[in-house]
C-alpha cells in the first residue's frame, strides 16, 4: 500500500529544502573570495543594513537562536570584520558593529546579488516569476515564524 501524503514528490518541505541547498550553492563562489560562509554573509547583510546593533536584533532578523548566532559572530570579530562589546546603556546588551574591514566587505559583495540572479535566470525562470516566489516564500515565513511552537 503506498500512502500518497508519504511520496516524496507530493512534499512541500522537499523543494524548498533542496531549493536552499542548491542557491546556497550557488553563492559559494562568490562567498568564498569574500571568506565568508552563507550564515556569515547573513550576519553582514544585516550589519551593512543597520550597523552598531544589538546581537538579539541580529537573531530576530535572521530567524535564529542566539546560540547560533554567537559562535558566528565570534568567528567574524576573530576575521576582523566587526566588534562586539557591552552597550553602555545597558550592561545586559551585547552590540555589534562593522570594523573598517567589515565596512570595505560591502563594496565587494555588492556584486553578488545581481550575479546570482542573473544566473538564476532562464527560460524556466523569468525575473518576474523569481520575484513572485521571494515574495510568497517570505510571506510563508512571515507566517510561520509567528506561529508558536509544537510540543
Amino acid at each position: 500500500m503506498t500512502l500518497e501524503q508519504l511520496k516524496l514528490q507530493n512534499q512541500v518541505c522537499f523543494p524548498l529544502y533542496t531549493a536552499s541547498r542548491l542557491i546556497t550553492r550557488e553563492y559559494q563562489p562568490y562567498l568564498d573570495k569574500l571568506g565568508l560562509t552563507y550564515p556569515q554573509y547573513l550576519v553582514m547583510l544585516v550589519l551593512w543594513e543597520t550597523d552598531q546593533i544589538p546581537i538579539n536584533a541580529i537573531t530576530q532578523q535572521l530567524l535564529l537562536d542566539t546560540n547560533t548566532v554567537t559562535p558566528l559572530l565570534k568567528r567574524m570579530e576573530t576575521l576582523g570584520l566587526l566588534e562586539r562589546q557591552r552597550s553602555k546603556v545597558d550592561e545586559r546588551k551585547v552590540m555589534v558593529k562593522l570594523t573598517e574591514k567589515g565596512h570595505q566587505l560591502r563594496t565587494e559583495a555588492a556584486l553578488i546579488p545581481e550575479r546570482l540572479v542573473g544566473g538564476l535566470l532562464s527560460e524556466e525562470m523569468k525575473l518576474d516569476e523569481l520575484i513572485h516566489l521571494r515574495d510568497q516564500l517570505q510571506g510563508l515565513i512571515r507566517h510561520l515564524s509567528t506561529k508558536p511552537e509544537a510540543d
